[in-house]
């Protein structure tokens, strides 16, 4: 599967839930939730399944949805098992991007997963501050969740992953939705669901397992 370029609006699908994006997901629950002793251990466990750069794009997308605290702490322990994908230099200048194109970027992105959903989303965020709607298009769904090294679909199910295990309902309940909008088949998400069911615990994984069953059946 190619991974999806910034501001490309085809978007690809997600059929089979292989090993390696199996195991991402698995991580994206620990680096929300798990102690610094499980995400090690995780992260020392998918080197050589689990393709470099989707392990740092998770990282790096994480602080979204676990904090920057927990993001930082990730990536010291994934640099004491790997070095840095590209240079840090080249990531840097990549930053100087036009901020109107993460803009661009984000809304693309952003009404991929939101779907006919998307105008409600842009006017309630609004609502709750204008610049809670411009950090979350700008910076969440265009600086970071447009990069092209991690597909849509394979972002979608992390990010359910993360919303899982952080006890977010509201947002897993968006992103799961989301990850159908994005090619993710139903079949995937069942099996991400039961991944992740041992990391969560029983409470989260119960409380997953019925609100996917409703999302399932819309």
């Amino acid at each position: 599967m190619m991974p999806r370029s910034a501001g490309d609006t085809t978007l690809p699908t997600l059929t089979t839930l292989d090993e390696p994006t199996r195991r991402l997901v698995r991580l994206s629950a620990e680096l929300t939730a798990g102690s610094e002793t499980a995400v090690r251990e995780a992260m020392a466990a998918d080197i050589g399944v689990v393709p470099a750069v989707w392990i740092e794009e998770l990282i790096l997308q994480s602080y979204l949805f676990a904090g920057f605290p927990r993001a930082l702490n990730a990536m010291r322990e994934w640099r004491r098992l790997s070095p840095a994908v590209t240079s840090p230099a080249a990531e840097v200048a990549a930053e100087g991007a036009d901020v109107d194109q993460w803009r661009r970027d984000g809304e693309v992105t952003c009404s991929a997963v939101y779907g006919s959903m998307y105008e409600k989303l842009r006017e309630n965020i609004r609502a709750l501050h204008p610049l809670l709607d411009e950090w979350m298009i700008s910076e969440g769904y265009g600086k970071v969740l447009s990069r092209p090294e991690l597909d849509l679909p394979r972002r979608e199910l992390c990010i359910v992953a993360a919303c899982a295990a952080a006890g977010q309902d509201r947002q897993l309940q968006s992103h799961l939705h989301g990850a159908r909008n994005v090619g993710v088949a139903a079949g995937v998400i069942d099996g991400a669901v039961e991944a992740i069911a041992d990391v969560i615990g029983l409470e989260r994984a119960t409380s997953l397992r019925l609100l996917w069953a409703r999302v399932r059946r819309k």
